[in-house]
């Protein structure tokens, strides 16, 4: 029997150094690239181009925009970090999903509307008196992070949509979306830090490839559950299953 725990603790230790050394190495390139971008213009512009009346709007909105990704990444990182760690300090309390679905919803409305996507709230039955037993905060992280995945993989004139009903023990919400699905192979994988279906287009539209798993980590932490269902090319479905408060 010790040879076996010894055996299994080798083994554990060996796949937290594989998980460790391939997050070093995701950060590193993720990093790296938006740099690179930031380093390439800039040398441009010292270059001469800051004097082209014509181009060096086009080299500074690149800079602009990876500054963004930057610091977008950046903040996910700390978020998922601070998580992960466990000295998150939660205050879980009773919190009225009509509410934050209803905040979550305004948050987005614009953008929505920006790209003539339909972003909708559809409350089941009796759903105005579904509570949660959860950080408030942590719940809207969660909502935005995936209503932000939707609106990003949904086309022009798609539609999301935020729902929610409730059983005896848990509130359950989904976001669902008309986009263009995840491949059955990639579905496993999507709350991997990093994993992205399209990395080309991930990172066109923003993506800094930590959003699910963050979603994941809180859900974990506000000890829920979370699935995702899809069907390519036509859209996708995330289910959150969030305890309700006791009596």
């Amino acid at each position: 029997f010790p040879t076996r725990r010894s055996s299994d603790l080798t083994t554990e230790l060996r796949r937290l150094e594989r998980l460790r050394q391939d997050f070093v190495a995701n950060v590193s390139h993720e990093l790296k690239t938006p740099l690179s971008v930031i380093t390439a213009c800039i040398e441009t512009l010292l270059q001469g181009a800051i004097d082209d009346l014509e181009n060096r709007g086009r080299f500074l909105q690149r800079v602009q925009d990876e500054s963004q990704r930057l610091h977008a990444l950046i903040l996910d990182l700390l978020s998922l970090a601070r998580i992960e760690s466990g000295e998150q300090l939660w205050t879980r309390q009773a919190i009225a999903v009509a509410e934050s679905a209803q905040a979550c919803v305004e948050r987005h409305q614009a953008r929505a509307k920006g790209k003539k996507q339909t972003l909708t709230l559809e409350p089941l039955a009796a759903a105005n008196k579904v509570h949660v037993f959860v950080d408030e905060e942590a719940l809207s992280e969660i909502l935005d992070n995936l209503v932000d995945n939707a609106l990003k993989y949904t086309p022009e004139g798609g539609a999301i949509r935020l729902r929610w009903w409730s059983d005896e023990t848990h509130a359950i919400l989904e976001v669902e979306d008309t986009g263009i699905g995840i491949p059955d192979a990639d579905l496993p994988r999507i709350f991997e830090r990093f994993y992205r279906v399209d990395k080309a287009r991930s990172r066109e539209l923003g993506g800094t490839g930590l959003g699910l798993a963050i979603v994941k980590h809180l859900v974990q932490a506000m000890q829920g559950t979370i699935r995702a269902a899809s069907t390519l090319g036509k859209g996708s479905t995330f289910t959150i299953r969030l305890p309700k408060p006791t009596a």
